[in-house]
């Protein structure tokens, strides 16, 4: 950018701290990478809603026009100055950024919330997330601290590269795949099912009825089930409020003689998929109904245009049999402000990773 256009540009920058979450939020969702669209206002209210907590948001313009948002809720005692990013754990929690911000952006977010906080907890994001990755370098060139902590390995299975490898699914697997199939089909008749746009959020009551027959609610407390009262039903069917979320959000539904028995729940971002949940009833089990649901269901998303699916982290066996290979590190982030918060960090870093 010239530098005239660039002081110009500077001098139409405007960033601010409202309470509450607003509009603007959408207007930067729209503008920013194609996997962040599904970071709207919609998105946040839904975190509130369900965790709890008082947003404030701190945004950037420049020329009038929303380059940045960033919805925070505080935490732990006022005095701290201590905030942190609502959202759901999975995908990730962060934040839009306009696809064409450049530096000056990030610093003025930065200058903006060094008036406001001691310390921001960003996270979890993968590490080539471009938004958080980009206010983290900004951060540090800024004399802001960071501290981090990994939380885990994410895989991709990238069906493009597959696919140009080779037949993938492989003929082989299809073949198993039907085979265990008939043998389903002896407990009723099956019924295929892809949802999406106005199933939501009836749909989820189906999902939910699945998690309370699975694994989940025998082994643990429920907690963590994505779609019961107990679980995090409540943010799902908050988000789908919204109908660009609603149009986001796919599931592939197994039902045998009526009852539902498995599914497969993604969030659709560009090219991009994010496996957010998939379950299955165990009186099924023998027959891999999740198995063979979800091969169903990334040959469909593939015939949709999608090419990559983000599985996350954890439970690296079926996925690396699915043809998954490890991507980006997932990490928990905190920007400590710059002075003696910035010179903490490196302590604060220690006992974050319980070192």
């Amino acid at each position: 950018m010239p530098p005239d256009q660039f002081r110009r540009l500077a001098r139409t920058l405007r960033g601010e701290i409202v309470d509450g979450l607003p509009a603007a939020i959408d207007l930067v969702a729209e503008a920013a990478a194609p996997t962040h669209r599904f970071l709207r206002y919609q998105w946040y209210a839904a975190a509130l809603r369900a965790y709890g907590g008082a947003a404030r948001t701190l945004t950037v313009s420049a020329a009038e026009v929303a380059m940045l948002a960033l919805p925070m809720i505080a935490v732990g005692p006022a005095r701290l100055r201590l905030a942190t990013v609502p959202g759901s754990y999975w995908p990730f929690r962060g934040f839009p950024l306009a696809v064409d911000a450049g530096a000056e952006v990030l610093e003025q977010a930065l200058d903006t919330l060094a008036r406001d906080v001691n310390a921001l907890r960003i996270g979890p994001v993968a590490d080539d997330d471009p938004a958080a990755a980009a206010l983290f370098a900004a951060a540090r060139a800024r004399g802001w601290g960071v501290a981090m902590r990994t939380l885990g390995q994410g895989w991709l299975l990238d069906m493009a590269a597959l696919q140009a490898e080779g037949a993938w699914p492989r003929s082989s697997t299809l073949r198993k795949n039907r085979y265990h199939e008939k043998q389903l089909a002896e407990h009723g008749a099956l019924d295929w099912r892809f949802l999406s746009n106005r199933d939501w959020p009836a749909a989820f009551d189906a999902l939910a009825a699945i998690e309370q027959a699975s694994w989940i609610m025998a082994r643990t407390d429920g907690s963590d089930a994505k779609f019961t009262e107990r679980g995090h039903g409540l943010f799902w069917r908050t988000a789908a409020a919204d109908p660009v979320l609603a149009g986001m959000m796919r599931a592939a539904l197994l039902s045998v003689d009526g009852r539902p028995a498995a599914f497969s729940f993604d969030l659709d971002a560009g090219t991009l998929k994010y496996a957010v949940a998939n379950s299955y009833d165990p009186a099924y089990a023998k027959h891999s109904p999740g198995k063979l649901l979800y091969y169903r269901n990334l040959i469909d998303a593939s015939s949709r245009g999608i090419t990559i699916v983000d599985w996350g982290m954890g439970d690296s066996g079926y996925k690396q049999v699915i043809g998954a290979a490890p991507g980006p590190m997932l990490r928990d982030w905190l920007l400590l402000r710059p002075g003696l918060p910035a010179r903490l960090a490196p302590l604060i870093s220690r006992v974050w990773r319980g070192r």
